[in-house]
């Protein structure tokens, strides 16, 4: 695994501008940086990346199950006990999924880590899907890069495959209306459905409403059968909205189950039934912490974007985030560094589509904390 400076292209900004790449700068920070790109090796992406992660969703799958049978569980991942019956039937029912990500600290050399599994709205699905592909063939025809460069990426082919398969009702599409790179990503995800023959439409989170009969409607009161929503499960169900989902006759993308996974509290739970696994760091709730040994990252069970994280190591605090999230409890796992490439912190991301690994995020910080402002930096297959 090499990080390997690279010249940018010199028509980069026309080109965001052609693609609907909005957000490739973010209040004027470099959010996608093409000025350089990490090579990883066959075996890498095979043994060490793609084979581990379709190992652990199948682990975190077989989990969903124990959780939503149990009140236990169920409490100690803080969902409201009146979505409870909604979500176990929306896994017993078998509800797809589209997508996820899991994120992983990997040098190259030892095991990838999972260090959470962003399993409910996962960004960059754009940039790892689209972008970084045409960015390959793009740097491959100008001589940059070896005509031998390959990308672990079937991101696009897999989303179109999948909507493929829930072509039967027509989707609505919503995001919240403040945030160009989730109208972004969203008018990403609706082109792939029609691509797989969805009929869509696109309507704005605060634009949806009720009917007499508790169904979602869209603006001409017609009802939504299926909403994509890229808006955490979470937060819909302290919307005042919220209380309609069990009995309002949609479905979802993600499914109601998909709030199991997006939780921390899967870390520990994983940890508990597969300890020593090589991917898994050892996890626990507040109550069993002290066996990390003043060495750990503390996270909120909803935490997202890297908000409200605290890294100690040996009892000494070394980085913090601010946010909103805590109020619903914690857990700590044991601290693994990022490895470092230069001055940058580098991040994993292995992405989930239909059950299978499809392709891989990177991004870049300056600090131990991956946030929603880190740089996004393609990469390469090569040997």
């Amino acid at each position: 695994m090499l990080r390997v400076p690279i010249a940018v292209r010199p028509n980069l900004e026309q080109l965001a501008a052609e693609f609907g790449f909005n957000f490739h700068t973010i209040d004027g920070d470099v959010y996608w940086d093409e000025s350089a790109y990490y090579q990883f090796t066959l075996q890498q992406i095979e043994q060490d990346l793609e084979a581990p992660t379709e190992e652990l969703h199948q682990m975190c799958l077989d989990l969903v199950g124990e959780v939503v049978a149990s009140q236990e569980l169920m409490e100690k991942l803080a969902i409201p006990a009146h979505f409870w019956d909604a979500i176990a039937n929306s896994w017993n029912n078998g509800y797809p999924s589209l997508y996820g990500r899991m994120d992983f600290s990997y040098d190259g050399k030892s095991p990838a880590k999972l260090l959470e599994y962003n399993a409910d709205t996962p960004t960059s699905v754009y940039e790892a899907g689209f972008f970084q592909w045409v960015w390959l063939q793009q740097q491959v025809d100008a001589g940059r890069l070896s005509r031998e460069s390959d990308q672990f990426n079937s991101i696009q082919e897999k989303l179109v495959a999948r909507f493929a398969d829930l072509s039967s009702l027509p989707i609505t599409f919503t995001c919240c209306r403040d945030s160009d790179e989730d109208r972004g990503t969203v008018a990403y995800l609706e082109d792939c459905a029609r691509q797989g023959g969805v009929a869509t439409r696109f309507i704005y989170l605060d634009e949806i409403g009720i009917n007499d009969r508790g169904q979602f409607v869209q603006q001409d009161d017609s009802a939504i059968q299926a909403l994509f929503k890229l808006y955490p499960w979470e937060m819909m169900f302290e919307d005042s909205f919220g209380h309609y989902i069990p009995n309002s006759e949609c479905h979802f993308l993600e499914p109601l189950w998909k709030c199991v996974l997006s939780n921390k509290a899967i870390l520990p739970l994983l940890w508990q039934r597969h300890k020593d696994h090589p991917n898994l760091l050892p996890a626990y709730f507040t109550s069993d912490a002290s066996s990390l040994n003043g060495s750990y990252v503390r996270k909120p069970l909803f935490s997202r974007e890297g908000a409200n994280i605290r890294i100690e190591q040996n009892g000494q605090l070394i980085a913090e985030s601010r946010g909103d999230y805590g109020d619903e409890g914690y857990i700590y796992q044991a601290y693994q560094p990022l490895p470092k490439f230069a001055d940058n912190y580098t991040l994993i991301g292995s992405w989930v589509i239909d059950n299978q690994a499809a392709g891989l995020t990177i991004r870049e910080d300056n600090s131990l904390i991956t946030q929603d402002s880190s740089r996004f930096v393609p990469h390469i297959i090569l040997g």
